[in-house]
């Protein structure tokens, strides 16, 4: 008799607790839209802000690594940031190669090569020409550093620096597994332009007003430039904004343009 008592207390305990799932459920506002924010690398004077309110609002990103001078004084795919790396990974973002050296696309050559003009490493500021299997080799350069810190690869995926492309440059990365991802015209973050003439709050008011369903946004991790940066100011009110607007967040794994690749 003791046990049958005892056991229909646990039938109605857990009763209870799925009724409460449900409402709990229910009460939740539904999604209106979906916003897939992407941070690239840069000075990495954001890095650690970036990673506590993705965290604190339950948000996962994607970034876009290259190996770029940091605040730190070190390099932002040395072993001294495995560990903020593979925090990030555990947290379930998404990642993409941004070109090893950050590097600037010139123009295309008819024979299908490509001028370039990386930012760091042993050519930095050099104008090359290069075949599309060296710059298939410069995506995966990146791979290559981020499996050693993390353990983990890429995702398919990749963002020219400037997010300037060509088709030279689409049928190299094609070519070796990997898919370009710009951003809307609404999700320029503005973070590289003139604090003066476009102060944060105009920054964050145009977002807020012009993002839409299926937005992809852009920021840097730090900004060396900008007087008045844009991400203290600005990444916690758009987020706020764009989740009292009822947008949700995810990575570009979710996104339909690049789930299937």
């Amino acid at each position: 008799m003791v046990r049958a008592s005892h056991a229909a207390a646990i039938v109605l305990l857990a009763a209870t607790s799925i009724a409460q799932v449900g409402a709990q459920a229910a009460d939740a506002p539904a999604c209106r839209g979906t916003i897939y924010l992407t941070f690239d690398t840069g000075s990495q004077s954001q890095a650690e802000l970036i990673a506590d309110t993705l965290r604190r609002h339950h948000i996962q990103a994607t970034f876009f690594l290259a190996n770029e001078k940091t605040v730190r004084g070190d390099w932002s795919l040395d072993p001294s940031w495995a560990d903020f790396w593979k925090a990030r990974v555990a947290e379930g973002h998404a990642f993409g190669t941004h070109t090893f050296d950050h590097v600037y696309f010139q123009r295309d050559e008819a024979d299908g090569r490509i001028v370039v003009k990386p930012q760091f490493g042993a050519h930095a500021g050099q104008r090359l020409t290069w075949t599309q299997q060296q710059y298939c080799d410069e995506l995966r350069r990146v791979d290559t550093r981020f499996q050693q810190l993390t353990g983990r690869h890429l995702d398919p995926i990749f963002r020219t620096p400037g997010g300037h492309s060509s088709p030279n440059i689409l049928a190299a990365a094609r070519a070796c597994g990997y898919r370009h991802v710009g951003w809307a015209p609404a999700g320029f973050s503005g973070d590289e332009t003139s604090s003066d003439t476009f102060p944060n709050a105009l920054l964050l008011k145009r977002a807020l007003d012009k993002l839409k369903d299926g937005d992809i946004f852009m920021a840097h991790m730090g900004i060396w430039s900008r007087k008045d940066p844009w991400m203290p100011a600005n990444l916690e009110p758009l987020i706020t904004g764009l989740e009292h607007k009822g947008f949700c967040f995810a990575t570009l794994k979710a996104h339909p343009d690049y789930r299937a690749h």
